[in-house]
C-alpha cells in the first residue's frame, strides 16, 4: 500500500531589511545610481582630469570640445572638467566629514537629554538657539570669527545638523520608552543602560538613516551657498559653489561655465533625495 507523505509547510520566508528592500525598489535604485555617478567620478578625479584644477591656459573661456579641454575653460584658462572634478571631490571630503560629525554630537546631545531632565531642558534651549539662525547667517557668524576656509564650511555644516539629529533621536527614545516591550523589561529587572542600548535605540534609530540622507542633501546646498558668497573654501581650491560663482559674470557669453557644477549639484541632490524618500517609504511601512 501506497503511503502519502505529509506535506510539509513551506517555511516562512525571512523578511527583508528595510534598507535593503528600500534601495531595491526603482526610486532607490535610481537615487543610488545618481549618487554613485557623482561620488564615483569625484574619487577618479585624478585619473579622469587631464589637467590639474590650478593649471592655467592661454585659451580663456574656450568652449565644450576645445582639443585638451572637453568642458572648455574658465576665465583664466583653467580647464572646466578638473575643476568641476576636484570640485566635486572637495564637496564630497567636507560633506563626509561635517555630516557625521553633526549627527554624533546630536546623538549625543539627545542621550544626555534623555538622561535627566534638567539636562533635557538645556539641550533644548541649545537647539533652539542653533534653530534661530538660518544657515546662511549662521555660515556668516562663523567666517566673520574664523574666516573663510575649508574647517568654517565643516563647522557650519555640522551645527546646522545637530538639532535635526538630535530632536530626532530625543523623540524617537520617548516614543519607545512607552512601549510595552519596554515596561516589561523594567518589571523583569533589565537594568536602565541595557534597556537602552538594547531596546530602546535600536528601534529608534531607523528615522536617522533618512535624515542622513536628507542631511547630505541640505549640506550640498549650504556648501555651495558659502562658496558662492565667498565665505566658504579658500580659491583658487575649486568646489562647485565656487565653480558658479566665477561663472555668474559670464553666462551671456560662456553659458557653459555654469552648466558643469549645475548639472551636477542637481545630479546629486536628486540621486540623494530619491534615497532619501525610498527609506522613508520602507521604515513607514
Amino acid at each position: 500500500m501506497t503511503t502519502l507523505a505529509a506535506a510539509k509547510p513551506a517555511p516562512a520566508r525571512k523578511p527583508r531589511h528595510p534598507y535593503r528592500a528600500a534601495l531595491a525598489t526603482a526610486r532607490g535604485r535610481t537615487g543610488l545610481a545618481l549618487v554613485g555617478l557623482v561620488v564615483l567620478a569625484g574619487l577618479l578625479a585624478p585619473l579622469l582630469a587631464g589637467h590639474g584644477p590650478t593649471d592655467q591656459s592661454a585659451l580663456a573661456l574656450a568652449g565644450p570640445g576645445t582639443p585638451g579641454h572637453p568642458l572648455g575653460t574658465d576665465d583664466l584658462g583653467r580647464d572646466l572638467l578638473a575643476r568641476l572634478l576636484h570640485g566635486i571631490r572637495a564637496d564630497l571630503g567636507i560633506i563626509a566629514v561635517a555630516v557625521p560629525l553633526g549627527a554624533a554630537v546630536g546623538c549625543l546631545l539627545a542621550l544626555a537629554a534623555a538622561a535627566h531632565p534638567v539636562a533635557d531642558t538645556v539641550v533644548q534651549r541649545a537647539f533652539d538657539l542653533i534653530l534661530a539662525f538660518p544657515g546662511l547667517i549662521l555660515a556668516l557668524a562663523v567666517t566673520a570669527v574664523l574666516g573663510p576656509g575649508r574647517l568654517p564650511v565643516i563647522l557650519v555644516i555640522a551645527l546646522a545638523e545637530v538639532p535635526a539629529f538630535g530632536r530626532l533621536l530625543r523623540t524617537g527614545i520617548l516614543v519607545q520608552s512607552g512601549r510595552e516591550y519596554v515596561t516589561a523589561a523594567r518589571v523583569g529587572g533589565t537594568s536602565g543602560g541595557r534597556i537602552l542600548t538594547r531596546h530602546i535605540l535600536p528601534n529608534a534609530a531607523d528615522p536617522l538613516v533618512v535624515q542622513i540622507a536628507v542631511s547630505l542633501t541640505v549640506a550640498v546646498f549650504l556648501e555651495g551657498a558659502m562658496s558662492f558668497l565667498g565665505v566658504g573654501v579658500r580659491p583658487p581650491e575649486p568646489t562647485l559653489g565656487a565653480v558658479l560663482s566665477q561663472s555668474m559674470p559670464y553666462l551671456a557669453q560662456a553659458p557653459h561655465f555654469a552648466a558643469g557644477p549645475l548639472v551636477t549639484v542637481t545630479t546629486l541632490v536628486l540621486g540623494l533625495s530619491l534615497t532619501a524618500e525610498a527609506l522613508n517609504r520602507e521604515i513607514r511601512r
